[in-house]
């Protein structure tokens, strides 16, 4: 079986970039942003996580040739219904901020108590071989937490600045970016991915 040594990410985000270069780099694998193939943004029609991931990892396979792994993640919020979900970067609308999506979130979440605000982080990662890969190995990755009242922190992105993290007493944007990249969604889907690619050989 063929040792691979580049993989293409479906994401032009220079932190996840920087993030999973970081866990996969003992493994002489090399993450590539899809940006340094020009690769155009694909449109994410799907309705779960999983859906939006291979549409992303396909894309980028395809146009690169290489492997590709993209992931799709989001928040829920049970109070919401399990809202935003798959819709949580565009929860404000098309072009909203991040500073948009929270404050709508805590518009909603006006008058519901601190027992009722529990969510979650969710993270799904695909690997495809190639474009036509007809069992890409998928893992996933959940982070607990609930929604505070208003934004604590000036790290992260995203919802961190209102997802409260119970076992560190602070938001996620309060967390050192060491300690987030050890216990967040991401981290946890990405060491799985980790495991499985090693199980099959690829690295």
């Amino acid at each position: 079986m063929t040792t691979i040594t580049k993989i293409v990410l479906a994401s032009g985000n220079p932190g996840k970039v920087r993030e999973i270069n970081r866990l996969f780099a003992d493994c002489g694998i090399e993450i590539l942003p899809q940006s340094e193939f020009d690769v155009p943004d694909v449109a994410e029609t799907g309705t779960t996580f999983v859906e939006n991931a291979i549409i992303k990892a396909r894309h980028a396979a395809e146009c690169t040739g290489l492997p590709a792994i993209a992931d799709d993640s989001g928040i829920e919020v049970d109070a919401l219904h399990a809202r935003p979900g798959v819709w949580s970067a565009r929860y404000a609308g098309e072009n909203a901020t991040d500073q948009d999506n929270n404050a709508k979130m805590l518009s909603e979440l006006e008058g519901v108590p601190e027992s009722e605000r529990s969510a979650r982080y969710q993270c799904l990662i695909v690997f495809m071989r190639d474009q036509n890969d007809p069992v890409p190995i998928i893992t996933q990755g959940s982070w607990e937490g609930r929604i505070l009242e208003a934004p604590r922190g000036q790290g992260g992105f995203g919802y961190d600045p209102i997802f409260y993290v119970p076992t560190h007493e602070c938001s996620a944007a309060e967390l050192p970016l060491e300690v987030k990249n050890t216990i967040s969604h991401r981290a946890v889907a990405l060491n799985a991915m980790l495991e499985e690619l090693k199980k099959h050989r690829y690295i």
